[in-house]
Formats: C-alpha cells, sequence, structure tokens
C-alpha cells in the first residue's frame, strides 16, 4: 500500500499549527472545489486528497497517530526497506474507530483505502459526536442567503438534503441515519468569503462608489445587495466613509426566515484626477465663498 504525506499534500511544514492547516485548507478547497471546476477529473481527485489530508491533520487525535505512523514508516525504509511494511498495527486500534462496510458513504466523500487501513473504517467517521458523525462542507454567502440542498449518497441511494437559509460558519445539518451503523451525519457549514459583502452575525457591510460632487449636492448612489441592486439616496453633504443602513437587507435569520438582518452601507466618494476649465473656475469660485 502507498503511504500518503498529507503534509505534503496540504504543503504545509510537519510543525505547523492548527490555524495555518486551516487557512492552507480553504484555499486549497476552494480553488480544487466542483463547483469551480465542473467536469475537471483532475480537479475532483485533488480536492479529495485535500479533504482527507485536512481529515486526520485537523484532528489532534488522528494527527498524533498518523505521526507516529510516519516515523516508523521513514525508519523503516532508512533499513532498506526488508520485507513488507507491517500496516497492520496501525489499524483498527484508533480511538473511535470501528471497521463498518460502507462503500457508497466512502464514494461520497472520498477516502482512501490508506484512510481506511491506518484508521480502521471503511467511511466517513469524521470526528465522532454521540450521536453521530461530521462532514464539513461549503456553501456560498448567496446559498447561505436563500437555502439550497446537496447530494449525498447513502446507503446505495442518492440522498437530497436541504440546507436551510440563515446558515453561517460552524451550523450544523443533520441528516438522520446516514452515517456508518446507521448513526446521524452532521454536515457541518463553511461560509466562503464574499468579495462584495462583510457578514457580520445577520448583518451584512458593503460599499458604494459616488463622485465628489454627487457627495456634495446629493444625488444617488447604486447598491449591490443580495436581491439585486438598488438606488440608494445621497442627501447633499455626505461625508466620506459615512455609512448608511438598509434595513431588511442583510442576511435571513436561521429561526425565522420572514426576518433579516440590516445592509450597512459605507460611502466612498472620488475626487476626480482631471477638471474641465469650466468645473476648475466654478471650483475656484466657490472656494472663494466663506461658509
Amino acid at each position: 500500500m502507498e503511504y500518503k504525506d498529507y503534509y505534503k499534500i496540504l504543503g504545509v511544514d510537519r510543525k505547523a499549527s492548527d490555524d495555518d492547516i486551516r487557512k492552507v485548507y480553504r484555499k486549497l478547497a476552494k480553488q480544487y472545489h466542483p463547483d469551480y471546476n465542473p467536469n475537471d477529473k483532475q480537479a475532483e481527485e485533488r480536492f479529495k486528497e485535500i479533504n482527507e489530508a485536512y481529515e486526520v491533520l485537523s484532528d489532534s487525535k488522528k494527527r498524533s497517530h498518523y505521526d507516529r505512523l510516519g516515523s516508523d514508516y521513514s525508519q523503516w525504509q532508512r533499513r532498506g526497506a526488508p520485507g513488507n511494511f507491517n500496516w497492520d498495527q496501525y489499524g483498527g486500534g484508533f480511538p473511535g474507530g470501528a471497521r463498518v462496510n460502507m462503500d457508497d458513504l466512502n464514494d461520497a466523500f472520498g477516502f482512501s483505502d490508506f484512510f481506511n487501513s491506518i484508521f480502521g473504517m471503511g467511511g466517513r467517521p469524521a470526528r465522532p459526536q454521540a450521536q453521530g458523525y461530521q462532514q464539513e462542507f461549503e456553501v456560498t454567502l448567496e446559498e447561505a442567503y436563500k437555502g439550497t440542498t446537496r447530494r449525498i449518497q447513502t446507503e446505495g441511494r442518492e440522498k437530497i438534503v436541504r440546507i436551510p437559509a440563515g446558515v453561517r460558519t460552524g451550523s450544523k445539518v443533520r441528516v438522520a441515519g446516514a452515517g456508518p451503523n446507521g448513526l446521524d451525519l452532521y454536515l457541518i457549514v463553511h461560509v466562503r468569503e464574499d468579495q462584495r459583502f462583510e457578514r457580520q452575525g445577520n448583518d451584512l457591510h458593503t460599499s458604494a462608489t459616488v463622485d465628489i460632487f454627487t457627495a456634495i449636492l446629493g444625488g444617488e448612489a447604486e447598491v449591490e445587495t443580495m436581491e439585486g441592486k438598488v438606488k440608494l439616496n445621497i442627501p447633499a453633504g455626505t461625508q466620506p466613509e459615512q455609512v448608511f443602513r438598509l434595513a431588511g437587507r442583510g442576511m435571513t435569520h436561521l429561526k425565522d426566515h420572514k426576518q433579516k438582518g440590516d445592509l450597512f452601507v459605507k460611502v466612498k466618494a472620488l475626487v476626480p484626477k482631471y477638471l474641465s476649465p469650466k468645473q476648475r473656475e466654478l471650483l475656484d469660485e466657490a472656494s472663494r465663498i466663506k461658509f
């Protein structure tokens, strides 16, 4: 059986901190996620490798077990690799592990024979809880706002899981009986960052740019919301970095989908680099008038 170097797969040092591993994983998972690489088998396999590596290195018990294996495997190689490496001593004895036959679940999460061998599991045993197992997955901010679905394979059948609107990173979605031995599977949500908005609880923060004349005289600014673009009234004398609140334009509340947070818009005033002679004349005249 081929040894998998999970540190090399993620591109991190063996002494990397949990935070470093998490940051690298999120970057790679986004890069190779099937949603960004449709019908790309190589990206799909890379995505599975990355998830498997993170499953081990993000769990202190699994990482310790894996590090012990890596040390022994390296010594075995340095001795000239006589005979076959004894993989059996690392399988089946991992804390919380139990051999189960869950080929469909394993296909869905893509764990290798190497993983199954050293942790003694035939499917995703990720982070066992008292009532079930956990599996991380990603949604976009828009999916978190509107709600979405995910397809998983369990017991030879495809199961569609509804992800409710309002979920945030760390939210858990329970799928009854979809884990090993009929236990529940908990899907742990990670909401991807969105270039347009910063999320704070159920509120969203964004910015809008207006020219200096609109800031001085008043007018309108076009603002992106989760439901499309809207016009924001800019009163005369608006100051740079001034913030306006659009009530009910934020994220959907998880426990009450009729409620939404607010959208806060920071106005940025754009100073023109070039002025026409007439504009310069009028501004020069205005500058000499005392307030």
